[in-house]
C-alpha cells in the first residue's frame, strides 16, 4: 500500500515512529525539532511540523545553538535520544557547521535538515546560493560532509526511503554515531509522492552490547596479570554504556586505580580510594605520577585526546602496553593496543571473570589511596578564600561545589574553567559533570545547559562561563525562559580571553590579543583601558534574573536565591586572571614555540619546548599477540 504526502510530511511522520531499545528499555529516539525558518524550509517543513504538534517544535535564536542543545540532550540521555534541527539554505545552514563538528567529535547523535537549492535548477541562482563555474551540483551544504558521519542530498522523493533508513542506522550506532545531515532542496520538500506505508510503521532500532573476540580478551587478561603498576583511563564510553557500577567492581576486585578524562569524570565517586581524578595536561598529581610509571594502561571508552595523554607524554614507561575497550574500532586500536572492540559494560564483566585470581599489591593500592587523600587536601586549599572580597576562580568553583545537591549538574565548555573544573570538581554522580571538551566550543554553555535541563528537568543545572564565551552565544537565554527550562549561570568576568591569555604568557606571547581593551592611539595596539561592557545588563535584557554579588559571602547568598527562583538566573561575578593553580607532574600540552624570535623570553621557552618534546612517545610497541 502507498500513502501520498510531501517529502517534508513523510520525514516528520517517519521520525515520529523511530524507537531505540537497549536492556529492555524502549524510548522514542527523537524528542522533537529545533528550527529557524527561512525561505528554504518555512513552507514545507514548517507545514509538516505544524500539522504534528505531538512532535514538538522548539523555537531558537541561533542555528549553532540549537545543534549544541541537541548534542547536550543526547549526551545526557546516553545517546538513546536526540533532537532534530532544521534551517533554511545559506547562512542558516552554515551556522550549524561548528556545532555539527562538535557533535561528531564527541560521538553524539544529531540530525540536521538544512534546506538546499532547487533540484530542478529553474530558479538559479537562489537567494543565498553560492555559484561555482565548474559544477551546478554543489551548495553550502557540501561543507557538512567532513563533519558528518552520514551525508545525503534528497534530489528526488523516491530517494528518501533509503536515506532515512541509512540516517537512522548511523545515528543509533554506538560506534558510528555523530552528526547526520540530510540536505533538502526547496522544491523536493514540497513534492508529493506515494510512499510505502511500511516506512511509517513503528520501527525499533536495537542498540547492541557487543563483546570482543574471546582470544583477545584472554590475551588482555594475561597481560594484566603480569602488570605491576596498571591503571585505568575512564572515558565517556563508560557513562554512555552505563558501566559505572561494573567499572567500580572491576577496580575493587583487581586493585587497579582509575583516572578520568573530561567525558569520563564522575564515572566513580571522587572519594573512592582508587580514584586518582583527572589525568593529563589538566591532571592531578596522583594520576600523572601513576601514569608516568604505568606498565599497563586500560582505556575504557576513551579516544585519548591530547589533553588526556599530555600530548603523548603522560606514559613514560618504555614497556607500557595499552589495552583499549571501545565500541569504535579506530579508538580500540590506538597506541598499538590490544583492541577489545565492544560495549564497555559487557567487556568489563568478561574481563573481571578472567582476572578472578589477580590483584595489585597492597603497597601500590596504599600509594593510590594516599594520592587520593592528598589531592582532596589540595582541592580544599584551592577552595578556601584567600581574600573574601576578591575571590579567584577556584574559590567560585569551590563555593558552588559545596552548595549544590548531589544530583545537580555543573556544565562548561571553554576557557580556563574546564581545566580548573577537571582538576577541582568533586564528582558524586556520573551525570553531575558535563564538560564539552572534545571541541571545547565557546558559546556551548547556554544552549548546552538548555539541552541538559530538557533531558532531565528535575536536576538543577549550573552553567559556569567566562565573559568571552558568554559573548559568543548569549541569545538562547531567551529560549530557556520561553520554554520554562531554568538554568543558573555563574558568569565570571575577567575582561577577555583569560585561558588563551595565560597560555600566551606562558609561551612568550605576553597575552597579545587576549584582553578586551580599547585601541591605544599611541601604540596602535589593543592595550588601552578596559571596555565598559555590562554583561549583567545584557543578560537582564534577555529576560534573566541577574545578581551581582561582591565577595564570596554575597556569592553564596546569591546561590541560595537562584535555587529558589523558577526562572533562568545569572550570577555575575568578577575575578582576576591569576588563577593560582599549577600543573602537576607530566601535565604538559604541546603548543609549538617559534623556532626563531627576537624575544629572549621566546628563545628561552623554545629551549624548554625542545626538552619537553623529548618526552613524547609514539606508543607503537608491538603486543605480539
Amino acid at each position: 500500500m502507498k500513502e501520498r504526502m510531501t517529502v517534508a510530511q513523510a520525514i516528520i511522520k517517519f521520525l515520529k515512529n523511530q524507537y531505540v531499545k537497549r536492556d529492555q528499555v524502549e524510548l522514542p529516539f527523537f524528542a522533537g525539532c529545533f528550527g529557524i525558518f527561512g525561505h528554504g524550509n518555512v513552507v514545507a517543513l514548517g507545514e509538516a511540523l505544524k500539522a504534528n504538534p505531538d512532535f514538538t517544535y522548539y523555537q531558537t535564536r541561533n542555528e549553532q545553538a540549537m545543534v549544541h542543545t541537541a548534542a547536550a540532550y543526547a549526551r545526557m540521555k546516553n545517546r538513546m535520544q536526540t533532537l532534530v534541527c532544521t534551517t533554511s539554505i545559506g547562512p542558516g545552514a552554515t551556522n550549524m557547521i561548528t556545532a555539527a563538528a562538535g557533535a561528531t567529535i564527541n560521538r553524539l547523535p544529531v540530525l540536521l535538515l538544512p534546506g538546499d537549492f532547487f533540484s530542478t535548477r529553474t530558479a538559479n541562482p537562489l537567494l543565498q546560493q553560492i555559484e561555482y563555474n565548474f559544477s551546478q551540483d554543489i551548495s553550502v551544504n557540501d561543507c557538512f560532509k567532513p563533519v558528518s558521519k552520514y551525508w545525503d542530498r534528497i534530489n528526488r522523493p523516491e530517494q528518501l526511503t533509503s536515506a532515512l533508513l541509512e540516517a537512522m542506522r548511523v545515528l543509533t550506532s554506538p560506534a558510528e554515531t555523530g552528526t547526520v545531515t540530510l540536505a533538502l532542496p526547496h522544491d523536493v520538500q514540497a513534492e508529493a509522492y506515494d510512499f510505502p506505508v511500511e516506512l511509517f510503521e513503528k520501527r525499533i532500532w536495537y542498540i547492541p552490547r557487543t563483546t570482543p573476540d574471546k582470544y583477545l580478551l584472554q590475551q588482555a587478561a594475561e597481560i594484566i596479570k603480569k602488570a605491576k603498576k596498571p591503571m585505568i583511563i575512564a572515558g565517556g564510553g563508560v557513562i554512555y554504556s552505563e558501566a559505572e557500577t561494573v567499572l567500580q567492581q572491576f577496580a575493587e576486585k583487581t586493585g587497579i586505580p582509575i583516572a578520568e578524562t573530561y567525558a569520563g569524570k564522575g564515572a566513580i565517586h571522587y572519594k573512592h580510594e582508587l580514584n586518582l581524578g583527572s589525568v593529563g595536561a589538566t591532571g592531578t598529581k596522583g594520576a600523572n605520577e601513576i601514569a608516568k610509571e604505568a606498565d599497563v594502561v586500560i582505556g575504557v571508552g576513551t579516544r585519548y585526546a591530547d589533553f588526556m595523554s599530555a600530548s603523548k607524554s603522560a606514559w613514560q614507561n618504555p614497556k607500557v602496553t595499552f589495552i583499549n575497550i571501545n565500541v569504535t574500532e579506530m579508538d580500540a586500536f590506538k597506541h598499538a593496543a590490544v583492541p577489545l572492540q565492544g560495549d564497555a559494560r559487557e567487556t568489563l564483566k568478561e574481563l573481571t571473570n578472567l582476572l578472578s585470581d589477580f590483584k595489585t599489591n597492597t603497597e601500590y593500592q596504599e600509594n593510590v589511596k594516599n594520592y587520593n587523600e592528598e589531592w582532596d587536601q589540595i582541592v580544599e586549599k584551592a577552595y578556601a578564600p584567600i581574600d573574601p572580597e576578591y575571590p579567584v576562580q577556584s574559590e567560585y568553583i569551590g563555593a558552588l561545589n559545596d552548595f549544590i545537591d548531589e544530583k545537580d549538574i555543573v556544565l562548561c565548555a571553554a576557557g580556563s574553567l574546564p581545566g580548573d573544573l577537571h582538576k577541582l570538581w568533586r564528582t558524586k554522580n556520573s551525570k553531575g559533570f558535563h564538560l564539552e571538551y572534545g571541541n571545547s566550543c565557546m558559546g556551548y554553555e547556554i544552549p548546552g545547559g538548555l539541552g541538559v535541563k530538557m533531558a532531565d528537568p528535575d536536576r538543577e543545572v549550573y552553567v559556569m562561563c567566562g565573559d568571552a564565551s558568554y559573548l559568543m552565544l548569549p541569545s538562547d537565554l531567551i529560549t530557556t525562559i520561553q520554554e520554562g527550562y531554568k538554568i543558573t549561570m555563574i558568569l565570571i568576568n575577567n575582561n577577555g580571553y583569560a585561558s588563551i591569555g595565560g597560555l600566551s604568557k606562558h609561551v612568550g606571547g605576553e597575552g597579545f590579543g587576549t584582553h578586551f581593551k580599547y585601541r591605544n592611539n599611541r601604540t596602535q595596539q589593543l592595550d588601552g583601558d578596559y571596555l565598559p561592557v555590562d554583561l549583567a545588563k545584557n543578560a537582564e535584557s534577555l529576560g534573566a534574573i541577574v545578581y551581582k554579588p561582591k565577595g564570596i559571602k554575597a556569592y553564596k547568598e546569591a546561590l541560595v536565591k537562584a535555587k529558589n527562583n523558577d526562572k533562568t538566573t545569572v550570577i555575575y561575578v568578577e575575578t582576576i586572571r591569576d588563577r593560582k593553580l599549577a600543573g602537576y607532574a607530566y601535565s604538559w600540552w604541546e603548543v609549538p614555540i617559534p623556532e626563531t624570535s627576537n624575544s629572549n623570553k621566546v628563545k628561552k621557552i623554545r629551549k624548554q619546548y625542545e626538552i619537553d618534546k623529548r618526552k613524547q612517545k609514539n606508543y607503537i610497541r608491538p603486543t605480539n599477540l
